[in-house]
């Protein structure tokens, strides 16, 4: 049995997850696509073999359509969830949930009123390295896990239409919530959070009111520790990593070199780096979504739900405070309105 699906926007994920959900998950079957610029919609149903809509809306009504992925900008997700929920249509989200706690509220209390399954997208949960690091902590081998520390270096900065806080939420959102989810899916839930950020290597992004770089530090309601670090400047590859220091050992998650090559003249080594995030988790999106169609189709509960969408951002709006302000911010107080 295949899951009928319906895919909402097809930028630059989208893609990945149109081809994903037409060729390389059996148990699903990509029924349509719907995008807000209609050519882009049209081009991506060519080329994945399946049927273009006008409108999103439309999926939620069409009976033929199983579930919907939503994979469109932020500020849309809000309305496509409670539509989704509304026509007790199973759906999977993007990070992040939304751009503030108020919308995040309403999405919440829509999924659970309808009763409708709802999946959470944060993909580094299902990398290879991230699944053995957790297991790896769940049984003990480093102990108890007592330091958190997270990088997120992206090669280049992203188009100024797309930084815009007014529609990215800006850096320690869009790019900061899935180091804040593995913080949370690690080491539990954030107490309070300090950040300092700048615009330190591409000035023009104080023109939509963006950062490059910023380090926030953590601290867990039990008093545990976490550093995390982002920055939009790592001109030599995509570097994703993560250490969890514990009372017995160590894990470290990431890697730098994207293929087995080592090139030693004199003088020199050197070796190639992950391009950029499609490359990086090209196995975790995959997997995420096979994990969601399955999940559906087996009626098993989300293994990363609209809670944590909803406390993700928590934090990550906290983190905003606090680099704006230059206060600690109380995480359980924080970001009741948009910045």
């Amino acid at each position: 049995m295949k899951l009928t699906v319906g895919l909402i926007g097809c930028g630059r994920l989208g893609r990945i997850y149109a081809r994903d959900l037409s060729s390389r998950i059996a148990e699903t079957r990509l029924a349509a696509i719907a995008d807000s610029n209609p050519d882009v919609a049209r081009d991506a149903a060519a080329e994945f073999g399946t049927r273009a809509v006008a409108d999103a809306g439309d999926l939620f009504h069409d009976p033929s359509i199983d579930a919907v992925v939503i994979v469109s900008p932020t500020h849309t997700h809000k309305d496509l969830v409670i539509a989704a929920a509304a026509a007790r249509k199973p759906a999977f989200c993007e990070k992040p949930l939304a751009l503030s706690l108020e919308d995040c509220e309403q999405m919440q209390s829509a999924v659970e009123r309808g009763g409708s399954f709802f999946q959470m997208g944060f993909m580094r949960r299902f990398d290879p390295g991230y699944v053995a690091a957790k297991r790896h902590l769940d049984e003990g081998r480093i102990g108890r896990a007592v330091v958190f520390k997270s990088t997120s270096r992206d090669p280049y900065p992203p188009s100024l239409e797309y930084a815009n806080p007014a529609s990215s939420g800006g850096m320690l959102v869009d790019m900061g919530i899935h180091d804040f989810d593995l913080a949370r899916w690690f080491m539990g839930d954030v107490a309070s959070i300090s950040a300092v950020g700048g615009v330190l290597a591409y000035p023009e992004l104080a023109s939509v009111g963006d950062i490059d770089n910023a380090i926030a530090t953590l601290t867990f309601v039990d008093g545990r520790l976490g550093v995390i670090d982002l920055t939009r400047n790592g001109v030599y590859g995509y570097d994703i990593s993560t250490e969890l220091l514990g009372t017995e050992g160590t894990v470290r998650i990431g890697y730098l070199r994207e293929t087995p090559v080592l090139t030693m003249t004199r003088n020199s080594v050197s070796h190639d780096t992950v391009p950029y995030f499609m490359q990086r988790f090209e196995r975790a999106y995959t997997a995420q979504l096979q994990n969601f169609a399955s999940n559906v189709l087996q009626q098993r509960d989300p293994p990363v739900t609209i809670d944590d969408g909803v406390q993700a951002l928590r934090v990550a709006l906290a983190a905003t405070e606090a680099q704006r302000t230059g206060e600690r911010v109380d995480v359980r107080s924080a970001g009741s309105h948009r910045h």
